[in-house]
């Protein structure tokens, strides 16, 4: 079920460097020392977008990876682009503990 954006916004604060954009996606850029830990994570968003049957846009540009997440079947935001999000971040966060960079 889409969300309305009080629900949206709420979400967002329990979230660390998501953004909205228009209330119809969330996205969040990643930072990353060098290219293939960017990569690395990428491929763990893949495997998470995978099994939950949900997918990201994903931009790299070198060592940023950008998200962006919508349900394209609600027309809008839902409680699993948020579950995502967090799924998305703990693995950034296995991605860098996993490089020595943390």
């Amino acid at each position: 079920m889409k969300l309305e954006n009080s629900e949206i916004d709420q979400r967002l604060g329990a979230l660390t460097g998501w953004t909205t954009d228009d209330h119809k996606w969330i996205l969040r850029k990643y930072r990353f020392a060098e290219f293939m830990l960017g990569i690395s994570f990428v491929n763990h968003v893949a495997r998470i977008a995978e099994a939950d049957n949900h997918h990201p846009m994903i931009a790299i540009d070198y060592k940023m990876v950008t998200l962006r997440l919508t349900s394209w079947h609600a027309g809008g935001l839902t409680e699993l682009d948020f579950q995502s999000a967090a799924r998305f971040d703990q693995a950034f966060e296995e991605v860098i503990a996993g490089s020595g960079e943390a």
